[in-house]
């Protein structure tokens, strides 16, 4: 699973860093104009860490996490 963000252009989601392979299924999340959320600090810092930490491809396989969920039930 690759998670990036990008901007609508003329309509087209134009996503940051290298191009998406054409063909590529994308589930796109947006907010609304007037929605806003607010973090406090100690929330604010942990997301920065996990943000860090897939920047650096510390990540976990979207099948394996699926895999764990299944077997936890």
């Amino acid at each position: 699973m690759v998670m990036t963000s990008g901007l609508v252009v003329e309509g087209k989601i134009v996503v940051d860093g290298d191009p998406l392979p054409d063909g590529t299924r994308v589930t796109v999340l947006t907010r609304e104009a007037d929605e806003t959320f607010v973090l406090d600090a100690a929330t604010e810092r942990e997301l920065l860490e996990s943000i860090e930490e897939a920047e650096r491809g510390e990540t976990v396989p979207a099948a394996e996490v699926l895999n764990r969920l299944r077997t936890r039930e």
